[in-house]
């Protein structure tokens, strides 16, 4: 059974800097695969979120709501035609991010907004949560130099990225493989793609872990 034929709804999550849309990215050019992805730059609150979290966390967090809400509806349009689809988020992270940067006033809003939304997710066929070093966070943030990232505290990132793993250690909605991503660069190698597909096709469970020696 090929990728697409086992996992037509795949998610890739992590936090920023992770390689999640990357990683997306060249699964889509690998396989038939449509790209749903979380368009960060089309956010106006954010690059002013990173300089002055505690001003701009409700607005961000509700631009990215009202975001990621549209795109739930087109998935559950494509669904309709059967299309294999590859996505880089998916809503059930939201909350997180708004637990992380919130006060509880404004964490109590969102969650009455969410609420009233009432969205219906489609439940992936796989998760891959792609788990990453501070350090290694840090690292790729500084490479692909976007401005307004660089005003990301380490700090920040280090909360970040134990709210990613708290979810995770809790989430059992769907099939999930974690990566240990210290060591996987599938930007820079072909060879740690493969791995990571030989592995995601070797999965029998509904939650797995995948710690890869690409020099072992």
């Amino acid at each position: 059974m090929s990728l697409i034929e086992r996992y037509p709804y795949i998610v890739i999550e992590g936090p920023i800097g992770s390689g999640k849309t990357t990683l997306a990215h060249l699964l889509a050019d690998r396989f038939p695969l449509d790209l749903l992805l979380e368009n960060a730059g089309a956010n106006p609150f954010l690059p002013r979120f990173y300089q002055d979290q505690q001003r701009y966390a409700l607005p961000t967090q509700l631009f990215f709501l009202f975001q990621r809400a549209e795109q739930v509806r087109e998935l559950s349009q494509r669904d309709l035609f059967n299309q294999a689809t590859v996505a880089d988020f998916f809503l059930e992270k939201d909350p997180l991010f708004a637990r992380l940067n919130l006060g509880d006033e404004e964490y109590a809003l969102y969650r009455q907004i969410y609420e009233h939304l009432q969205l219906q997710t489609t439940t992936p066929d796989l998760v891959i949560y792609l788990q990453t070093p501070v350090d290694t966070l840090v690292k790729r943030i500084e490479q692909r130099n976007v401005p307004y990232e660089h005003e990301i505290s380490r700090d920040y990132l280090a909360r970040l990225a134990e709210s990613y793993s708290d979810f995770f250690h809790h989430y059992d909605t769907a099939p999930l493989l974690i990566v240990n991503n210290d060591n996987l660069n599938v930007i820079d190698s072909e060879d740690a793609l493969d791995l990571l597909l030989e592995r995601i096709l070797a999965m029998r469970g509904r939650r797995e872990y995948f710690n890869p020696r690409l020099d072992a």
